[in-house]
Order: structure tokens, then C-alpha cells, then sequence
């Protein structure tokens, strides 16, 4: 029937079909792809001082997580004893032997790259969330331990204790209260024993005075 129209409407339709089978198709926009699952990886562990408090801090996000575990030091254990000293003589120095001539080095061999496997499926997703917190002993060591059934784990932490902090300082004294009523007077107490009589020693004799004979006069005093 082509061969009826006219050469210009035979040519029009030539360019057409030529232009149509260059224009780029694009299909409909494919649906989201699954959300991809949420990870737990352990980061950093560090060891701080001994008798200082455990810490567990997520340096990822929700989805991937990372955990940073710092865990005090245990305390220094005991030296043992020394071990006894092994009985037996050293044998001669043998004769050095000769050196061997350096052989030649081989070529070095072509490098391989294997194939990149295919891609595994789409793992479930976790969820994770911490359960159980505890405290334990002063210088004991801190645990981490993972509980439950995926999807749904849990993270169980036991921190031990800081050590007890140094006694504060006395608080200031009170205002003194009123005094009190007098209480009921006592009975009398028993009468105690006489003290020891003591006698003082006998004074010293005073000097004979001999003197004219007179008229005989009063008995003087005796003396001491």
C-alpha cells in the first residue's frame, strides 16, 4: 500500500520510524528494597585503673551499633616462688661450619583476584536493648553477657561499686539546751572510821639561871 502514496509522505514516514527507534525507553520505578538489618559489633576495650567503675558506651547508631567496653584492672596477684635450679653441665661449643653459597632468587609470581561471590540474603532485623543492670563487690571485675532469641537480645551489665569515700568533716556544735531541774537530794553516806591520834615531840629544857639568893620568889611556869 506504500507504494501508492506520494515519495514525500513515503519519506515522512521513513524518518518516523527511524527517530522512534532511537528514543530511549524507561520503565515504572521499582518498589523500595527491604530495610537492611541492624548490627552489633564490639569497638574498643580498654582497661582503666583498678577499682574504678566499668563503663559500656554505643559510639554507632540504632541500626549499627558499636560498643566501646572499658574494664577496670584486676589487683596485682602474689609472686610465686622461685623455681629450683636445674642441675646438669653445659656441653662444648661445636666448630662453626662453613657458609653457604646464596642461591639465586625466583621470579616473583602474577597476582590473583578471585571473583567477587554474590551478595547473601537479607538477614532479619535485632533488636537490641539492655536488660538487666547490677552493682558488684568493690574491685571486682565488671561482666557484659547477651541474653535472649533474636530478633530480641538483650544486653545484662554488673558494674561494681566505687570505693567508700573519705569520712566528711565534723558538722558545727548545737546550741546548748536549758538546764534541767534539780534532781532529789541523796541519802547520807556512812560515817567513816577516827583518823590516828599523833602526840608532837617534848620541847627543848630551858637554860639554869643561877642568880643572888633573895627572897624566895613564885614557882615559875613549867615549860613546854
Amino acid at each position: 500500500m506504500n507504494d501508492c502514496l506520494p515519495d514525500r509522505i513515503q519519506q515522512i514516514l521513513e524518518e518516523g520510524k527511524r527517530c522512534q527507534a532511537k528514543l530511549p525507553v524507561q520503565g515504572p520505578t521499582g518498589p523500595t528494597g527491604p530495610t537492611g538489618p541492624a548490627t552489633i559489633a564490639v569497638g574498643l576495650t580498654s582497661t582503666s585503673t583498678p577499682g574504678t567503675a566499668a563503663t559500656v558506651t554505643n559510639t554507632g547508631t540504632n541500626q549499627a551499633a558499636v560498643l566501646n567496653f572499658s574494664i577496670p584492672a584486676g589487683a596485682t596477684g602474689p609472686t610465686g616462688p622461685t623455681g629450683p635450679t636445674g642441675i646438669g653441665t653445659t656441653g662444648p661449643t661445636g666448630a662453626t661450619g662453613p657458609t653457604g653459597a646464596t642461591g639465586p632468587t625466583g621470579a616473583t609470581g602474577p597476582s590473583g583476584t578471585g571473583a567477587t561471590g554474590p551478595t547473601g540474603p537479607t538477614g532479619a532485623s535485632v533488636n537490641f536493648s539492655i536488660g538487666n543492670v547490677t552493682t558488684g563487690a568493690p574491685g571486682s571485675t565488671a561482666t557484659a553477657t547477651i541474653t535472649g532469641t533474636a530478633p530480641n537480645l538483650f544486653l545484662n551489665l554488673t558494674i561494681p561499686a566505687g570505693a567508700t569515700g573519705p569520712t566528711g568533716a565534723s558538722g558545727p556544735t548545737g546550741a546548748s539546751g536549758p538546764t534541767g531541774p534539780s534532781g532529789a537530794t541523796g541519802p547520807s553516806g556512812a560515817t567513816g572510821p577516827t583518823g590516828p591520834s599523833v602526840t608532837g615531840p617534848t620541847g627543848p629544857t630551858g637554860p639554869s639561871v643561877t642568880g643572888p639568893t633573895g627572897p624566895t620568889g613564885p614557882t615559875g611556869p613549867t615549860g613546854p
